[in-house]
């Protein structure tokens, strides 16, 4: 086992990663001129090289046309956001029309709420994870309020069943047999964002479907990290961010997917003009025609400028390949815990699922000995070009992400924590 520590052996995984040229394809931050051991993708990814010309084409046609870049060359603005869609389908297993990228993650959430939940005095219950992004959270509490009922009784958390934190899918199960009657949506995380834990999403559609309710993610820390169908798995609709995996840049534009089940819904929704059938939208009309599909849940035109990195990263992912990226991916997570179990678990607890189908990149650690023993070992490893990300009170996140990062990053975590250590 300790030749797992040795330069040879990261070396030697590096050279067989078929994916190893794609680390060119980023700027890598840099700590005393040297690339850092950067595993902060689920937070924010790097930027791609080829984001700048696409940001630059968009920045010069608005130099050089104005107005008349929404309608001219394969680029122009009016259809702008269909140059994003066939790859988001690509990536979360979607037909094109099911995809769309807009706004940002909570606004999607809450305009994908007006018609997905739906509360009655009989169903007025959502059901979501205990420990959730607070985001969600908010967002949910403040649905459950603004019609009238009380999160007290009608917002229902699962709690954690295992001694990690993590929620079996037998709990998520009692739990919906036990409201299942109260139920109007179940709302889970792909991948929940403190353990790391990955859900099986169409077991989850499945269990609530049977309840009676409606089944959506929050794919904001899955999407670009693992392989999804959603089309298959059933989900009545998703929200997500680009920021983290997809690599979009801070604050970039969001994602959701509407099942094409619903392409013609009358579910009640929030209009708005770009969200209006595109073949009769200059007309001008007072009545509102929803375009079919997930476009017809937009209200306001694209955010060009947002839009065009993610251009670059999708094409990545393209070249890439999602199973590609899984398999490197459950190698290099899997190389991580190795490490820890070989020789840092006096230091490390993996809280994360050890069950490689269980979870993505990201391994959640415990830094043993209390809060103060933690901050003290993240800071050590930021000062030498380490970077995780911390969650209080104890808990430093590692994710290595496969576009870009290398066993020998995963290799220098841990002799820098050895180091801290002795």
């Amino acid at each position: 086992m300790s030749d797992l520590f040795s330069d040879a052996h990261a070396a030697a995984l590096d050279a067989a990663d078929p994916l190893r040229t794609f680390r060119d394809e980023f700027h890598l931050p840099l700590h005393a001129g040297a690339p850092q051991a950067y595993f902060v993708g689920n937070s924010l990814g790097l930027q791609p090289k080829g984001a700048r010309a696409h940001v630059e084409q968009v920045l010069e046609k608005w130099a050089s046309e104005a107005v008349e870049g929404h309608f001219t060359g394969d680029a122009q603005w009016m259809d702008y956001h269909a140059l994003v869609r066939d790859g988001l389908a690509r990536v979360v297993g979607a037909q094109p029309q099911e995809v769309v990228a807009m706004n940002s993650l909570t606004v999607n959430l809450h305009l994908l709420l007006v018609g997905f939940y739906r509360p009655t005095r009989e169903r007025p219950a959502i059901l979501l994870e205990a420990g959730s992004f607070p985001s969600d959270r908010y967002a949910l509490e403040s649905q459950v309020r603004f019609h009238g009922f009380d999160p007290a009784t009608d917002l229902i958390e699962v709690e954690p069943d295992a001694e990690d934190g993590t929620i079996s899918m037998a709990a998520i199960a009692r739990a919906i047999a036990t409201h299942g009657h109260r139920l109007a949506l179940v709302l889970w995380p792909g991948v929940q964002y403190r353990t790391g834990q990955a859900f099986d999403l169409a077991e989850i559609v499945r269990l609530g479907h049977a309840a009676g309710a409606v089944v959506g993610f929050d794919l904001a820390h899955a999407v670009g990290n693992l392989p999804l169908q959603l089309h298959d798995a059933g989900a009545d609709f998703a929200v997500w961010c680009h920021y983290k995996y997809m690599n979009a840049g801070p604050g970039a534009v969001a994602g959701a997917f509407v099942h094409e089940r619903h392409a013609r819904t009358d579910r009640p929704r929030f209009a708005g003009w770009w969200g209006h059938d595109a073949a009769s939208r200059f007309r001008m009309g007072p009545q509102f025609h929803p375009t079919p599909g997930a476009d017809g849940w937009q209200l306001s035109n694209p955010p060009i400028l947002a839009l065009a990195p993610l251009r670059a990263s999708l094409a990545l992912f393209d070249r890439a390949t999602m199973p590609a990226l899984r398999a490197k991916s459950e190698r290099l997570t899997g190389y991580l815990e190795q490490l820890i179990d070989a020789g840092l678990g006096d230091v490390l607890q993996v809280l994360t699922p050890r069950d490689p189908a269980q979870r993505g990149c990201q391994l959640s650690l415990r830094v043993r000995g209390g809060r103060d023993r933690g901050r003290a070992l993240f800071e050590f490893l930021a000062a030498r070009g380490v970077l995780g990300d911390w969650r209080e009170p104890d808990v430093i996140r590692i994710a290595p992400v496969p576009l870009y990062n290398t066993y020998g990053d995963v290799l220098r975590f841990a002799r820098t924590v050895r180091e801290w250590r002795t």
